[in-house]
């Protein structure tokens, strides 16, 4: 039996002469801790000393120096680490292999003959295990015998002899060392994980999918983004097909799906496509992808070259044959049972075939992929109808008076918006210009625009000046706040605060004049006959629903020729570009202007902008009599000569000067009994005719039922029989009512003179 390491020699007088390196590692003690002290001082001083010298041979030794004991280990312990090492060489689930100084394989597990190499009895690793790469592979083994430093679990790719399929292997490398230190070879493991590791690829393809896939909510885009997260990742080749309705946010079809549904082709990504993205076709019975369609499960096709169901589409069996492909995963877009579409993975040339664990991947990554496309169709669906809301509740053709030209320039943003505008003539030669925007998208924006818009409307027929038009307007917009508070907790509108904005422009087409009142919006922009434009300083009030701060009136003249711009929000970074264009465009036709306002915006669609341009052109004097009226019923009979004298150059028929007359006269009886100097009576033609009495008084005028035997009484009520519409306008200095009535003049017949001398 042989000995084994020296552990230390001792002299004839019991102190220890050397103490090897194989002590050192087993003792954990330095030579200069032991050498020189005596056996017996050592066995006091190192712990386990004592036990490890019952397991070990001493031999005398003699040397010209004297006599000397070497201490081995016991050849029993040898015995039993060699016992130890060849079970687990045998049993480990991990294979191991000695390597020499030189690589070669000196020990591999439970002893299996090596294949030839280099030298037939001593082949290296690589060629072993059949390494992919074994140049690279005995690169890092050199580098680990001459560092010490282990290389663990790489990577590496191995395809043994026979196999048809590579196979990934975990291999490490650790440095095995003498008692001495001297470098003996190292200790080689080589693990197959080939499962784990597809495993966790295809967990970092479903990773991607979900991290990617459902950002836009358009279904092409998430149908684009599908296959750019799992090309090349899991397949060569990915064909995305929609159900054509499903695109236009229509309601999916219940599976199965008939033969004659269309399907578009959403996205496509590889060397070369059947058909173009964007093509729109029936899928041909008897294939894997009706079949798909039909029972909406997931199924892996071989492809080769007398596959029957290629026929049925040649445009597809060409692209296929010239893509080389030959592995096949069809899996159906479905949620809830309904068919959206179809995704197809194709691996093709040198990739591998699909296995079937590959198409449980493929069903998880098209079923996170359906509903990001449902999602998305559900907001094409929504969109569209708030867009088919908003488009009914906008001006289909808003009734522009003679007095101004209107053009708006509208560019719908993602999701459409709340914006919205509003021409309202009123009496008097006046229009009233809004322009508005909801904050948000959808069903309920569009909603709270046509709520709005009522109300602005209903306040219009007040007759109210534009800053308390103003403020009810918020009133009202916070009243519908509130209710939205009282929705239940899951209502999306609980938690959505109502944040609109608006401005108003009055403008008077006699005084040349306009009043403009804006709450949160943008100031308007004016450009002047001659071409000078400018911003007009207005102040802003709070946004609608805020809080009750006032709404300040600006007044600034108007003269005929000026034009007008408002918008629903601020233009940073080309505000300048659109006021040159304004001023270059403010004398020729507006919706020309307002297109080359939307050309220039053309990049900035990110959000709803809606611009409303508006050109004054005033009434002339001839269609305007003013006669001021001195106090007492004396003037009433003045009053009716004045007017049937106007209505006479005017061209009024003698029904409708009667009519007229008969105004004039209630209106200036009822201005003198009731209202206070200074009075004054003033006609306007424009479309309609419009008779005005204003006097400084403040008291509200109101029909009354006269009985039979009352004198009077009967002013307003008879006014209000023969005027097609008549009202009440209060101002800081009185009140003005007024009365209109329809013509027989023209529009194109309508005066332009100065008027009476």
């Amino acid at each position: 039996m042989t000995s084994g390491a020296i552990l230390m020699r001792i002299a004839e007088d019991g102190r220890v002469v050397e103490w090897t390196g194989r002590a050192e590692a087993l003792f954990g003690r330095a030579r200069t801790e032991t050498e020189g002290r005596t056996l017996h001082e050592l066995l006091a001083a190192v712990p386990g000393l004592g036990s490890a010298l019952a397991a070990v041979s001493v031999r005398p030794v003699v040397t010209g120096a004297g006599l000397t004991w070497e201490v081995h280990d016991d050849g029993d312990t040898g015995q039993r680490d060699h016992a130890v090492l060849r079970t687990v060489f045998a049993h480990s689930p991990v294979a191991l292999y000695v390597l020499g100084p030189d690589l070669r394989v000196l020990r591999t597990p439970d002893e299996m003959p090596l294949p030839p190499g280099d030298d037939a009895n001593t082949p290296d690793l690589a060629v072993v295990l059949g390494l992919d790469d074994p140049a690279t592979d005995r690169v890092v083994a050199r580098r680990v015998l001459e560092t010490g430093e282990p290389a663990l679990h790489r990577l590496v790719q191995a395809t043994p002899g026979g196999a048809t399929r590579s196979a990934e292997l975990a291999v490490s490398y650790v440095r095995v060392e003498g008692p001495d230190g001297e470098v003996l070879g190292l200790i080689a493991s080589a693990l197959d994980v080939t499962g784990r590791e597809r495993a966790l690829h295809r967990l970092r393809v479903l990773h991607a999918v979900r991290r990617r896939v459902g950002s836009r909510l358009e279904v092409s885009s998430v149908c684009q983004e599908l296959v750019d997260a799992v090309v090349p990742a899991f397949a060569g080749v990915v064909v995305v097909e929609v159900i054509d309705d499903v695109i236009r946010g229509e309601e999916p079809p219940l599976a199965p799906v008939s033969r004659e549904v269309p399907l578009r082709r959403t996205a496509f990504r590889g060397p070369q496509s059947a058909h173009a993205v964007g093509d729109v076709r029936t899928l041909p019975q008897g294939t894997p992808f009706s079949r798909a369609l039909y029972d909406l499960r997931p199924r892996l096709v071989p492809v080769t070259g007398d596959s029957p169901w290629l026929s049925a589409d040649p445009a597809r069996q060409h692209a296929i044959t010239t893509s080389e492909g030959h592995s096949l995963i069809v899996a159906p877009l479905a949620v809830r049972g309904q068919a959206l579409g179809l995704v197809s993975f194709y691996r093709h040339r040198d990739e591998p075939p699909f296995e079937e664990d590959d198409v449980g991947l493929a069903a998880d990554v098209s079923a996170h992929a359906a509903l990001c496309v449902d999602n998305a169709r559900r907001f094409t669906r929504e969109r569209t109808i708030a867009a088919t809301v908003k488009r009914r509740l906008l001006p289909q053709r808003p009734s522009v008076p003679t007095t101004l030209d209107v053009a708006p320039m509208h560019i719908p943003g993602p999701g459409g918006g709340g914006a919205w505008f509003d021409v309202i003539e009123l009496a008097g030669g006046r229009t009233l210009l809004v322009l508005g925007d909801v904050e948000g998208r959808g069903v309920a924006t569009a909603t709270t625009m046509g709520q709005l818009r009522t109300v602005i409307h209903a306040l219009a027929a007040l007759d109210l000046e534009p800053d308390e038009l103003m403020a009810r307007l918020s009133d009202t917009a916070a009243r519908l706040a509130e209710e939205r508070t009282r929705l239940p907790a899951g209502d999306p509108l609980n938690r959505d605060p109502l944040t609109a904005g608006c401005l108003i422009a009055l403008y008077d087409a006699v005084d040349h004049t306009c009043t403009v009142v804006r709450a949160g919006l943008s100031g308007p922009y004016l450009v002047l006959p001659d071409g000078q434009g400018a911003e007009v300083p207005v102040p802003g009030g709070p946004l609608l629903a805020g809080d009750r701060a006032p709404f300040p009136a600006t007044v600034l003249p108007l003269t005929a020729g000026s034009v007008l711009a408002v918008c629903n929000e601020p233009l940073p970074g080309c505000m300048d570009q659109v006021h040159a264009l304004l001023r270059e465009g403010a004398a020729g036709p507006l919706d020309e202007l307002a297109d080359a306002v939307a050309y220039a915006l053309r990049d900035r669609d990110d959000t709803e902008k809606l611009m409303l341009l508006a050109r004054a052109r005033g009434l002339p004097a001839g269609q305007v009599l003013t006669v001021p009226l001195a106090e007492g019923l004396s003037e009433v009979p003045a009053a009716r000569s004045a007017a049937r004298e106007q209505l006479a150059r005017w061209g009024i028929g003698e029904d409708e000067a009667f009519t007229t007359e008969l105004i004039v006269s209630e209106l200036v009886a009822n201005a003198v009994r009731y209202g206070a100097p200074p009075y004054q009576l003033r006609l306007i033609l424009d479309e309609r005719l419009t008779c005005e009495v204003r006097d400084a008084g403040s008291s509200l005028p109101h029909l009354r039922h006269a009985r039979q035997m009352d004198e009077g009484g009967r002013g307003l009520f008879i006014v209000a029989g023969v005027a097609d519409s008549w009202g009440i306008r209060y101002h800081p200095d009185g009140k003005t009512v007024w009365a209109r009535q329809n013509t027989g003049v023209a529009r194109g017949g309508l005066p332009t003179g100065d008027g009476p001398p």
